[in-house]
């Protein structure tokens, strides 16, 4: 009996079988067209019926098909007699299960490279070369996953190993950004800086993404506004710690002594790519983290995209009549779906409006192009900045949106910023006094309770 005829027999005589595998197997892992034509017969009466079919009811499907000769419908009938004459003949479920899920393994890879060689010679007009790297991981990730879902009684345990154990995050070297984010950024998330014109998005990431080599991560910095020198000189400026408008003063052997300095304290690495402006999406990056992958074998711990505007969406076609709301959502989602495919945290940025450019206190309202954006993100912070800031060689951070902690805890601090040298650093805890949101102070709950009595006092009930 060859394996083939054996998953299509329990397919109609074990309903346990069915069940488990029938999610998994794909009609073009069959290469036998009569073995293919029932196989499509047995998903179509399990999807209408949602219970296993008969062979009476294979033979008449397929008597009923318009698409088969003759001969074929007698070559089903033929196979579909040999499935009865096997009936009482049983294998190990397990034994059976194990089997096929090696069955759509391998003829999955097989399939895969066949679709590439397509590619490669051009018969294939729907993909790209660079989407064959994609088409053999998938191949390569098949696999029969029995999960369906979280018992909330049955697997209390897992979920208490859950709570408990450390999740994997990318830390910053600013105190108060751990703070409010429980230790850094988690990976699978998108989250977004919020900033008018020349206030410091760039600067932010651009410092963010030194400190993540500096602790060894490999980075990608994706940028569609400024070209990769202009990127790559703002951080050299951080971690060379020299003025930017003095590198181009440095002499070559010291230039090169201070890269020799940064290389030896940095195990990670720095991979920046320039896009032009509105020309690439998550399609685009996706591509691209293949090729890195291949040609240098490089894979990101983080991910920036400088900046998420100006990004376009893979799902909408350029040009289309849509509403900047549903297109800057579009875009926010796919990259949060990279992030989440790749493993990643991504950081990104968006503009205020022109209210919130000239707002001390800019809020989710202030998002520019599409609210959608905030809906989508992960955490979210606004940077503000004053003349009296500047003076104080300060910025303030206010958090809008945050899955990781209570928003309202440190919803407000400042930070410390170096234009010149594009650095941003920790400040004395005094800085921080008299920022704080009312009632964010760390009192104990008796306490809050007890002020909230009080101000109600006077009030009838």
């Amino acid at each position: 009996m060859k394996l083939e005829q054996a998953i299509l027999k329990n397919l109609v005589y074990n309903e346990e079988y069915l069940r488990k595998v029938l999610p998994f197997i794909k009609p073009e892992y069959f290469s036998d067209r009569t073995e293919k034509t029932l196989f499509n017969e047995i998903i179509s009466f399990t999807e209408s019926y949602n219970t296993q079919t008969t062979t009476e009811a294979l033979s008449i499907a397929v008597k009923e098909k318009n698409n088969l000769s003759d001969e074929e419908v007698t070559k089903c009938e033929d196979y579909i007699k040999e499935i009865e004459l096997l009936k009482n003949e049983s294998s190990d479920i397990k034994w059976l299960v194990d089997k096929t899920e090696k069955f759509c393994q391998e003829k999955a890879i097989y399939n895969a490279v066949l679709g590439s060689i397509s590619i490669l010679d051009g018969k294939d007009k729907t993909n790209e070369k660079g989407a064959i790297p994609k088409i053999l991981s998938d191949a390569l990730a098949i696999s029969f996953d029995n999960s369906v879902g979280h018992d909330y009684l049955d697997d209390s345990d897992e979920r208490y190993e859950f709570y408990h154990r450390k999740e994997e995050r990318i830390p910053f070297d600013l105190d108060y950004f751990n703070k409010i984010t429980k230790g850094g950024l988690p990976n699978k998330t998108l989250n977004i800086c919020l900033a008018g014109t020349g206030v410091g998005k760039s600067l932010f990431m651009c410092h963010m993404a030194a400190s993540a080599m500096v602790q060894g991560k490999n980075v990608l910095y994706i940028t569609l506004e400024m070209s990769e020198e202009k990127i790559a000189e703002r951080i050299d400026a951080n971690l060379l710690n020299t003025n930017i408008g003095d590198l181009t003063e440095l002499p070559k052997d010291l230039y090169d002594k201070k890269v020799a300095r940064v290389r030896e304290k940095c195990t990670g690495k720095l991979i920046i790519k320039e896009y032009p402006t509105a020309a690439a999406s998550a399609t685009h990056f996706r591509t691209l983290l293949n090729e890195l992958n291949l040609k240098r074998s490089f894979v990101p711990d983080i991910i920036f995209v400088d900046y998420l505007n100006i990004c376009c969406s893979s799902r909408i076609k350029a040009g289309a009549n849509i509403n900047s709301y549903t297109y800057v959502k579009s875009i926010a989602e796919e990259l949060r779906g990279l992030a989440v495919e790749c493993n990643v945290p991504i950081v990104s940025a968006t503009q205020t409006t022109r209210s919130g450019f000239t707002s001390s206190d800019p809020g989710l309202e202030d998002t520019s192009e599409s609210f959608g954006l905030p809906a989508t993100a992960d955490l979210m912070f606004a940077l503000i900045s004053s003349e009296e800031l500047e003076e104080l060689g300060q910025m303030m951070v206010k958090q809008l949106k945050n899955r990781y902690n209570d928003p309202t805890f440190h919803k407000r601090f400042t930070i410390g910023v170096d234009r010149a040298k594009m650095k941003l650093f920790d400040v004395e805890q005094s800085a921080q006094h008299g920022i704080a949101d009312a009632g964010h102070q760390q009192i104990g709950a008796h306490n809050k309770i007890q002020h909230v009595k009080k101000s109600f006092e006077g009030f009838k009930v």
